[in-house]
């Protein structure tokens, strides 16, 4: 089964199913009970169920029909003016026929829209209110002009819980009869963090191995080297071993062919559980940070981590008591 096909299978299909969102979902089901909608702006991380909430909003609204009173657009493939000025128009002047007297417009990532784009919508929204309502789903509202900001309600999404992350996991592995261990769930969120797409995403890729999804697989799949490996490794550094920190590195990287800047986002991420002075702590999230920008810049990616290696053998041997 696809992953657009397992998505639409564990999609909640009402306002009440929606995980974790609970003061947004209290807020769009006094809209359904009132039959009306305002402009709104649907702002927060990826995967956290910002189109889901428009599209059950919209069956709250319209019943099993409500495909036939939206338009879906994702504006990062059509963020022009042109289609502000064809598409959108078109569909927001022509008047609905049924019980609700206005249609719903759905711009998925409205922040990739271009600034004349944003321009034409703003007029646009205010001349065709009474015939169709917008819902901008958004991963930085900040992106968003000020005067489309200030004709919508905003709506603020944030990362699923740990507890609600796994609980729906367990719910989606219990339905498809597969084996999920407690640390291929702690895997999950370690790589995913709360963004429930790429968690369900990253859950139908392991099951399609037909193994016990369990914390190797997760890491296998995803790309990531696992925790302790790196924990490990920044040890062996620490305690001043660079030849064989620097192998640990290059077993890590043909192992779980991870990249480079991924190494050191976990790298950053481990110095600060990692038990040592909190000044340290700075320092070594500094060099992480300057390494990560030459990276970026194009420098030699072995070179690099050998580099931010050696800083750790370096700051490894200062620790050390005289």
């Amino acid at each position: 089964m696809s992953f657009e096909m397992w998505a639409e299978k564990y999609r909640p299909k009402t306002l009440g199913n929606i995980v974790n969102q609970k003061e947004i979902v209290e807020r769009l089901k006094s809209f359904v009970k009132s039959r009306n909608v305002p402009h709104c702006i649907f702002a927060g991380p990826p995967g956290t169920g910002k189109t889901t909430a428009a599209l059950c909003l919209t069956r709250g609204l319209y019943g099993d029909v409500y495909r036939e009173h939206i338009m879906e657009l994702n504006a990062s493939d059509e963020r022009g003016i042109d289609v502000v000025r064809d598409t959108v128009k078109t569909f927001a002047r022509m008047k609905s026929i049924g019980e609700i007297p206005f249609k719903v417009m759905i711009l998925d990532e409205a922040d990739n829209m271009t600034s004349d784009a944003q321009q034409a919508l703003r007029r646009t929204m205010e001349r065709y209110t009474e015939t169709c309502r917008f819902i901008l789903c958004a991963n930085y509202s900040g992106k968003i002009i000020e005067p489309i900001q200030s004709r919508c309600a905003p709506f603020r999404f944030s990362y699923l819980p740990r507890d609600e992350h796994d609980r729906y996991l367990k719910e989606i592995a219990e339905k498809e009869g597969m084996k999920l261990s407690s640390e291929g769930l702690e895997a999950i969120f370690e790589v995913c963090s709360g963004d429930l797409r790429k968690a369900i995403n990253t859950l139908q890729a392991s099951a399609s191995l037909d193994k016990p999804v369990d914390a190797k697989v997760i890491y296998s799949i995803t790309g990531k080297a696992s925790p302790a490996d790196v924990r490990k490794m920044i040890k062996i550094a620490m305690d001043g071993d660079f030849i064989e920190a620097r192998k640990q590195l290059r077993d890590m990287i043909q192992k779980y062919g991870v990249a480079g800047s991924d190494i050191i986002r976990q790298i950053h991420t481990e110095i600060f559980r990692a038990e040592i002075p909190e000044p340290w702590k700075i320092k070594l999230a500094d060099i992480a940070g300057e390494i990560d920008f030459r990276l970026v810049e194009g420098a030699d990616e072995e070179v690099q981590l050998s580099a931010l290696l050696a800083r750790l053998v370096e700051a490894g041997s200062d620790l050390k008591p005289a």
